[in-house]
């Protein structure tokens, strides 16, 4: 990330409750800050963010077909306009929580096959 300027994202509280109310049944579900934004965790797994009260889903290759196809956008935290893997949470999901869960489930799908093993048995996520 040498030479890049990252954009300061701010999360309200009160959003960042509402994502992990509607992202509960996940299981373990916790939020960490980070780089201004916060990082979503479920059953250890970093798997959304949110920056600027947005909600953002990890992707793959084949998640950033289905989330085109809904008008997602993809994370873009740097002024060059780069792109992350990361992309908006379909806007109806955020008032179905049933379909919020599936996309999420989608995306931890992602995280999980992307995990890196952690050096000597560690484990990830949040302190």
């Amino acid at each position: 990330m040498a030479g890049r300027t990252v954009t300061v994202m701010a999360v309200s509280n009160d959003y960042r409750d509402f994502v992990l109310e509607l992202l509960a049944p996940l299981g373990q579900v916790s939020a960490r800050r980070m780089f201004g934004g916060v990082g979503i965790y479920a059953n250890g797994l970093f798997f959304a963010l949110i920056a600027d009260d947005v909600l953002y889903l990890k992707g793959d290759e084949d998640l950033k077909v289905a989330f085109e196809a809904v008008g997602s956008q993809a994370f873009a935290p740097f002024e060059d306009g780069k792109t992350m893997a990361y992309w908006t949470a379909p806007a109806e999901a955020l008032d179905d929580q049933d379909l919020l869960l599936d996309w999420a489930r989608k995306s931890l799908a992602v995280a999980a096959r992307k995990q890196k093993p952690s050096p000597k048995g560690r484990g990830r996520g949040p302190r």
